[in-house]
């Protein structure tokens, strides 16, 4: 690898977000000495990946850098002697994410990306097609290691490493980044000169903050940032003055995708751990489903918004002129997406040892969870991969919901894997977004129904429906 210089492939190539990556591999140009990038789509994705490639071509150049850029629609071709292979792919596409999010809200139900009934069918549709790239990888490029980004992050890793028995995988995620930015400013600090320790699953964890003296804030940020309505704007905006605009995701929300509603104090004072964004799904869910009703009665879910604000992207991706990261592409989400994978990359190659918040094999580091499961942990990254952080026990209120989300995940990916209806019901049944019964049966039918294009582990069952 260091003699020939780096080969990468993005799987998903065609993403909107793959300017973030080529200018995260440009920002680390004296780092990695990058030969090529291959940029892997499916034929349903072949103009947006020529128009992402293009672009992708025009920054390379801007930045006098010779790297190749290829692209295509031959994964096999694509992966061979690769030395590291990103994944940012939505098996369905946009559309799929619609009906993930559309059909559980016609029900009354929670319906989002990577929570729920919403998130369950994701990894449905998605952990078969992961396999098969692992498959491929085994053959064509066995000492490569797989970056996944693909939602849902953590599951995707579990089944990889669980099913696809390939440990050389990482899964990553820019929430706990953004975590670190809003919590810094709820104190009217700089991120630099705080410690954080994340502990939990993907969309799932909790942190604690010391400052550079060794002093816990933990407390402080809590007080500051939920104690009072006006606690998280405040965060917000001491964050936003702290970064460069091209930093700070439009809108007024910690995490794009997510809306900003407060937490319950209480609740937060009591766990003494901050949570992540994506909890507000789990401790105020009534607030968070009155507010994606809303949404979904004007044809404004999150999956339409986004797909409206990626065909206005694509179009000025297709200026040749452009040859940078647009501003607009802020509006898109996924702020510091660029820095969480570029570097991870980074720091294998040159076993930088650089601290980040990845999900991964436990190996010890959570003690209420087995040592085999995959969870999301501040860890080292090192050459021979992450060296996961120990973070002990949690509490009974946070241990009650960590340990029946990870059985959850674990019986999503057994279904997902088996084509199991029963053992999809089951998933549905446990997960707590998802009312159990006949309400479950129903979701789980239709959404079968409508994604049975991308199930075909699932083809029984869809055919016992009638369809």
């Amino acid at each position: 690898m260091k003699d020939k210089g780096i080969k990468i492939v993005a799987i998903g190539g065609g993403s909107s977000y793959t300017p973030e990556l080529i200018e995260g591999y440009i920002k680390r140009r004296a780092e990695l000495p990058i030969r090529e990038i291959w940029l892997v789509d499916i034929e349903e994705g072949k103009e947006k990946l020529d128009i992402v490639g293009n672009l992708a071509k025009r920054m390379v150049k801007a930045a006098g850098l010779d790297w190749e850029i290829h692209m295509t629609l031959d994964r096999r071709e694509a992966l061979k002697g690769a030395d590291f292979v990103s994944t940012q792919f939505r098996v369905g596409l946009l559309d799929a994410r619609i009906k993930d999010e559309r059909i559980p809200l016609s029900h009354g139900v929670m319906g989002q990306e990577t929570n729920g009934a919403g998130g369950i069918f994701k990894a449905f549709r998605t952990i078969p097609v992961i396999l098969s790239i692992v498959e491929d990888m085994k053959e064509l490029c066995p000492d490569a290691w797989l970056i996944n980004f693909t939602n849902p992050a953590g599951m995707v890793t579990e089944a990889v490493m669980r099913y696809g028995k390939w440990d050389r995988v990482i899964g990553l995620c820019n929430v706990p980044i953004m975590s670190c930015k809003i919590a810094a400013g709820a104190i009217g600090a700089s991120d630099k000169d705080l410690f954080f320790k994340f502990a939990g699953l993907n969309h799932f964890h909790w942190h604690r903050v010391w400052n550079k003296d060794g002093v816990e804030v933990t407390g402080d940020i809590i007080k500051n940032a939920y104690s009072t309505p006006e606690g998280m704007p405040t965060a917000l905006n001491n964050y936003k003055k702290t970064h460069e605009p091209d930093e700070v995701e439009e809108g007024g929300s910690a995490i794009k995708n997510i809306p900003d509603i407060g937490l319950l104090a209480e609740q937060v004072q009591d766990l003494g751990l901050i949570p992540c964004s994506y909890h507000s799904y789990y401790y105020i869910t009534d607030d968070m489903l009155k507010e994606e009703l809303e949404s979904f009665a004007k044809g404004e879910t999150r999956a339409e918004v986004v797909k409206r604000t990626e065909a206005d992207l694509f179009e000025l991706y297709k200026d040749p002129g452009l040859s940078i990261k647009p501003p607009q592409l802020k509006k898109r989400g996924g702020a510091y997406y660029s820095d969480a994978a570029c570097e991870l990359v980074a720091s294998i190659y040159n076993d930088k040892r650089t601290e980040m918040v990845v999900s991964t094999k436990n190996n010890g580091a959570i003690s209420d969870l087995p040592d085999d499961v995959v969870v999301e942990v501040s860890s080292i990254i090192t050459r021979s991969g992450p060296m996961p952080l120990s973070w002990g026990s949690f509490k009974p209120a946070a241990r009650g919901m960590l340990q029946l989300m990870k059985n959850m995940e674990l019986v999503t990916i057994e279904a997902a894997y088996t084509g199991s209806y029963a053992k999809a019901l089951q998933a549905f049944t446990i997960n707590p977004l998802v009312p159990s019964g006949r309400v479950a049966r129903d979701i789980l039918d239709e959404l079968m129904v409508a994604h049975k294009m991308h199930l075909p582990q699932f083809a029984d069952a869809i055919k016992k429906l009638g369809q």
